[in-house]
């Protein structure tokens, strides 16, 4: 069974089209890495699933249910924890974690303790007492206490030190070793992503740019370097290319899913020597969202 799966998903929101025909599938198990630029639709997508918004046209269904109609017993198999870490700032730690406990009927308490405690913090603090650090650890506590079959994270360690960061990211990753859980995992930190991510979702305009693990993602993207005697190609005369630098008197061209054949067609182009060298993730991402032109070409790339 898929976790979620959207067709031709279409959100309109404060004038913008927030999703564009979206289809999706994400199946159960793993981390799915969820990664766009600002204004990709990744929240959007979020809040639409968790029901908070309701689509424009199309269809959206998250543990096999319409999105629109979540009961509250299914919702207690997803957790949520967004990048504001929104927690009623009045209440004490104690306090918010025995009023979860009376709502979730699977609830952990030895999983929501061994949790929080790799943030100091105490029971008998007031949510607004604490750092925006500790914030996140007892966020993602409460979501993973409750035991979800699903767990959607919205950019969760946004503004956290190095600390706190190394913390909440230890956490969630045995939690996902011990219970299973499916995880969706929205994040513009490319390290992060690398280290987690099972299956790489990249989102651009609300549409689906590409599919597949980050390795293969990065296996398609390589970096060739070239030295012309004179003037470099135009990239228009070459297939796949992204990015197009001169450094140092070298031309580099960032492609996508090109092969070896690419060497020969810089030599034949006038290239004295041309050689490929394999990219980070953060660079193959980020070159891959600044081609509109590839994506359209390719506008749902598997792998």
């Amino acid at each position: 069974m898929n976790v979620i799966d959207t067709r031709d998903l279409c959100l309109h929101y404060r004038g913008k089209l927030a999703l564009d025909h979206l289809t999706l599938a994400i199946a159960d198990g793993g981390i799915h890495a969820v990664v766009g630029a600002n204004g990709a639709g990744k929240s959007s997508l979020f809040r639409l699933l968790l029901g908070f918004e309701s689509p424009s046209a199309g269809t959206a269904t998250i543990l096999g249910c319409d999105s629109a109609r979540l009961t509250p017993a299914l919702r207690a198999r997803i957790g949520f924890v967004n990048e504001e870490h929104t927690l009623p700032a009045w209440m004490r730690v104690s306090e918010l974690a025995a009023m979860q406990r009376r709502q979730y009927p699977s609830w952990n308490g030895e999983r929501y303790a061994a949790v929080v405690s790799n943030f100091n913090v105490l029971p008998t603090q007031k949510i607004a007492e604490l750092s925006r650090g500790e914030r996140a650890g007892v966020n993602l506590a409460l979501a993973l206490a409750q035991c979800p079959q699903l767990l959607i994270l919205d950019e969760p360690t946004l503004g956290l030190d190095v600390v706190a960061k190394r913390a909440f990211l230890e956490a969630l990753m045995a939690s996902a070793l011990d219970d299973g859980a499916t995880i969706v995992y929205c994040s513009h930190q490319m390290e992060e992503v690398e280290r987690l991510a099972d299956q790489l979702v990249i989102l651009e305009r609300g549409q689906l740019r590409h599919l597949s693990t980050p390795f293969a993602f990065c296996e398609k993207v390589r970096l060739w370097i070239a030295e012309f005697p004179f003037s470099a190609p135009d990239r228009r005369q070459l297939p796949g290319v992204l990015q197009q630098d001169r450094i140092d008197g070298l031309s580099h061209f960032t492609v996508f899913d090109q092969g070896d054949d690419f060497g020969a067609r810089l030599k034949l182009l006038g290239a004295r020597s041309a050689q490929s060298m394999a990219v980070s993730l953060e660079r193959a991402v980020n070159a891959f969202l600044s081609n509109s032109h590839i994506g359209t070409e390719r506008k749902a790339s598997h792998a």
